[in-house]
């Protein structure tokens, strides 16, 4: 008889939310397209569910052309109200706003020399934060680290960056391992990086 691995309890029985565990959550990432997907998604999160992110993310990758600063940060009116329109997003004024204005702010963070992948991880000296939790009430919504990070980014533009939201960020892009130590994908995320 298997036995089934050992996952975080906050990813429950749902299909989509357990292969985003398994596969996604707290992998280090340092790609500037995914990194600015995942800082929208966890914006758009704000007040919601992450499962309704995740049902939705299909239809922010349609929605907002993969993601690409560039074209995002060329929308006009038609396209704002095209996205209020759009079932497959969270029909929000202000999120929908806050995601044109935050490509907008990446491509001037990019004319500075900047990058996301490089405030983030340089923040953590390029390696990712190990936590040992050993339940979800030890886990913090937010850090002295996402704070100062909340901070930076919005000095630069950005939107929808309050300190709960990049610590979401951090875990997402796996900047810090949050994984419970009894939990599979602990062990596994722990090896530093290349």
């Amino acid at each position: 008889m298997s036995t089934l691995p050992v996952r975080c309890a906050w990813c429950g029985q749902d299909p989509l939310y357990v292969d985003y565990h398994d596969s996604e959550w707290g992998v280090p990432v340092r790609d500037e397209v995914a990194l600015f997907e995942r800082l929208i998604l966890e914006g758009a999160q704000a007040g919601l569910a992450w499962i309704t992110i995740l049902r939705k993310r299909d239809g922010y990758r349609r929605a907002f052309d993969g993601f690409d600063a560039q074209r995002i940060a060329r929308y006009g009116a038609a396209d704002f109200a095209r996205l209020m329109a759009d079932a497959g997003i969270v029909r929000n004024r202000l999120k929908i706003d806050s995601t044109i204005g935050n490509a907008r702010a990446l491509l001037a963070l990019h004319e500075r020399g900047e990058s996301l992948s490089g405030l983030l991880w340089d923040s953590v000296d390029g390696q990712p934060v190990i936590n040992h939790w050993r339940s979800l009430a030890d886990c913090p919504a937010s850090t002295p680290l996402s704070v100062q990070l909340s901070k930076r980014l919005a000095e630069r533009g950005f939107r929808f960056v309050g300190h709960t939201i990049v610590y979401a960020w951090m875990q997402s892009a796996g900047v810090v391992n949050d994984h419970m130590v009894d939990c599979f994908r602990h062990r596994e995320l722990i090896r530093p990086l290349d």
